[in-house]
């Protein structure tokens, strides 16, 4: 168990970017060049090796052939040649001493030295070879493995990272691809060259980026469909509610007169709701920027929200935003508040941020994870609970000024909405895709 939980923690302490496939490429293709390198390398060693010793060894037992013919002979011994010489090993020694003929290395004055000897009238011939050459030739080739090892390992590195970093490229692009498709850019594609063609070689970064842009063409096509699916039957409503209006109004007072108003007018709220976001959904909204004071407007959303709420300027400032759709936000906002939560419902100007909040239940645990999405309920003890279409049009207007809109609930209780209008050194193109906070990408 031990070994493990150290496994763990030396992994806890490895830095962010060892996560990347640089790092693992790179990591990979230097272990496998060291493998090949290390086995390689030994092989030619030790084959060059036997060699080298094998033709000294061959050399040395040829003199010392020479060295017994000479010495039967009578003839005077060569240089180097002698019976029993101190520098001789000692098991060549004994060796020689049994009638045996053999080779073995030693070292005469600091050198490496070949012996080979043999059998002379109860004494060892001995004959020696300088393998000093031999030696240093051999430590010459290792060096020259080592540092043609570590250039190929180099090369071989550089290439791989290379070939790797094009790999990755294409990965990142598809990976910058789908966040811009989940943050509602429904136009983005990846568009791999390698997908032009049917006839084209295709590899598997070409496989998934073609998979992810007919998955976002798909969506689209889906999207679009909804919404002017929304659209035509807000429209085709229009009529008949106008003429049901119309009709109700004709009706003889009475209870029975005002229910039928009151829910021929939620109809009409209903309509224009849809008609609403289904303009939303098309990011055709034009903004009409103007200068205004955060504080002002505050007060005017709550006075023509109806219910009464109030209002703390904590830090008032002017800034260029859409009047009627900053109401629109606020408003939606101030009504939900009213609708799910419980009084007191403060608004809270803090320079370009505007809290709505209020001392309900606070907003259930998808809302503020997802955003607000359309026409669901959830069970609770005092029945179904939703939050229909006003805060999915609060954050559709606060995209489409630039502002920024989050859901969270207060420590001690409640609902709190933030909205963060951009200030003059952010606001950019009013229909640019920059998010809305949650409520960022198609509304829900």
């Amino acid at each position: 168990m031990r070994p493990r939980g150290r496994r763990t923690r030396l992994r806890g302490r490895l830095p962010a970017w060892t996560a990347t496939l640089y790092w693992k490429a790179a990591v990979f293709i230097t272990a496998m060049c060291c493998v090949v390198a290390v086995v390689l390398g030994t092989l030619v060693h030790v084959m060059v090796t036997r060699q080298t010793v094998h033709q000294a060894r061959t050399a040395a037992l040829s003199r010392l052939d020479t060295a017994t013919q000479a010495y039967i002979a009578g003839d005077p011994l060569r240089r180097g040649t002698a019976l029993n010489p101190p520098d001789l090993p000692d098991r060549l020694r004994d060796l020689a001493l049994r009638g045996e003929r053999g080779t073995m290395f030693g070292d005469v004055d600091g050198r490496r030295t070949m012996w080979a000897a043999g059998p002379a009238g109860g004494k060892a011939l001995a004959v020696p070879l300088d393998y000093t050459r031999s030696a240093e030739s051999i430590r010459g080739l290792d060096r020259a493995i080592i540092l043609s090892s570590a250039l190929a390992i180099g090369g071989t590195l550089l290439i791989g990272i290379f070939a790797v970093s094009r790999v990755t490229r294409r990965l990142h692009r598809t990976a910058a691809v789908a966040r811009r498709i989940s943050a509602g850019d429904l136009d983005a594609r990846v568009a791999d060259p390698r997908t032009a063609g049917p006839t084209n070689a295709q590899d598997e970064v070409a496989a998934v980026s073609a998979a992810l842009d007919a998955m976002a063409a798909s969506l689209q096509l889906r999207l679009q469909s909804e919404q002017r699916f929304t659209a035509d039957v807000a429209h085709e409503l229009r009529t008949p509610l106008a003429g049901l209006h119309a009709s109700a109004e004709l009706l003889p007072p009475g209870r029975p007169t005002e229910l039928v108003q009151d829910r021929v007018q939620a109809l009409r709220r209903l309509t224009e709701d849809l008609l609403e976001i289904s303009r939303l959904d098309s990011r055709t909204e034009k903004v009409e920027p103007d200068a205004h004071y955060l504080g002002l407007l505050a007060e005017r959303a709550v006075a023509a929200s109806g219910p009464a709420a109030e209002v703390r300027v904590v830090r008032d400032i002017c800034l260029i935003t859409d009047q009627r759709r900053l109401e629109r936000v606020l408003g939606n906002l101030i009504g939900n508040a009213h609708r799910h939560g419980r009084p007191p419902v403060v608004i809270t100007v803090d320079g370009p941020v505007i809290t709505v909040r209020d001392h309900g239940d606070g907003y259930p645990g998808y809302l503020i994870d997802h955003g607000p999405q359309r026409f669901r309920t959830e069970p609770t003890s005092n029945g179904n609970k939703g939050h229909g279409l006003g805060l999915t049009i609060a954050v559709g207007q606060a995209r489409t000024i630039g502002a920024e809109l989050r859901f969270a609930n207060a420590p001690d209780g409640g609902a709190v909405s933030t909205l963060t209008l951009p200030t003059p050194e952010e606001i950019a193109d009013p229909g640019d895709d920059a998010g809305a906070g949650t409520g960022a990408g198609p509304l829900s």
